[in-house]
């Protein structure tokens, strides 16, 4: 079983059991990693993003690790402005 880790926001479901006696072991499980991940985007986590978005929105907010993915001023937090089709810098 893959441990979850509580610093991230994103959510993947685990493998379902084919056995039943296993069932509720596995919802309690799931249930911690969907509450874990709405409780960091609650406090205002934002997980890095090392590649652009392929379809991004406007308003979307991005923190770009600034090498993989630079969106234009480096490491830092971003949104989207559509109106424009450009990043723009946060800080």
């Amino acid at each position: 079983m893959r441990t979850s880790n509580l610093g991230t926001v994103s959510y993947a479901p685990g493998q379902v059991p084919t056995d039943a006696a296993e069932m509720q072991r596995f919802f309690s499980s799931e249930l911690q990693k969907i509450a874990a991940s709405i409780a960091m985007l609650s406090l205002g986590h934002l997980d890095k993003t090392t590649v652009a978005p392929i379809k991004p929105r406007d308003g979307d907010i991005r923190y770009a690790d600034g090498s993989n993915w630079n969106p234009g001023s480096g490491v830092g937090v971003y949104y989207y402005k559509g109106a424009t089709s450009a990043w723009v810098f946060l800080g």
